[in-house]
């Protein structure tokens, strides 16, 4: 992810949302994608978004993180190119994965940069949406 020091910012003020961010973090343990952090050296803060639903979507605001991390300049490939390849072929598959980064490992030593606050400290143990170079590893 990236080699350098620390980066802190001060919690947000949301008491409108503290049911919201417990729900979304409860769900976020369940499945295994955060755990618990005692002593961050790394600490984000909540975004809460309103989905068209009405329902919340909890999001983490790494811009600082993002901001000191190098990007990985591995280049995707051009849509048009994968259909291309496609052609004449007589099987297709798509996968429609769950959370899909979710289903990407962090590297351990990289967990605690991801470290966010709420009620405690949590850490992704998977790749998350936010991250600089999450699209280019998915």
């Amino acid at each position: 992810m990236c080699e350098l020091g620390y980066v802190y910012m001060d919690p947000y003020r949301m008491p409108k949302k503290k049911r919201a961010v417990k729900v979304e973090t409860a769900k976020l343990l369940q499945a295994r994608f955060i755990r618990e952090v005692k002593y961050p050296n790394w600490l984000f803060n909540v975004v809460m978004v309103k989905k068209p639903s009405g329902k919340w979507r909890m999001c983490i605001d790494y811009t600082n993180l993002n901001n000191i991390c190098l990007k990985d300049l591995y280049p995707l490939p051009s849509i048009e190119a994968l259909v291309d390849r496609a052609l004449g072929c007589g099987l297709l598959s798509f996968v429609d994965a769950y959370s899909g980064y979710n289903q990407i490992r962090m590297h351990p030593c990289d967990e605690s940069k991801t470290t966010f606050i709420t009620k405690g400290n949590f850490c992704y143990g998977v790749m998350y949406f936010g991250l600089k170079n999450a699209r280019a590893t998915f």
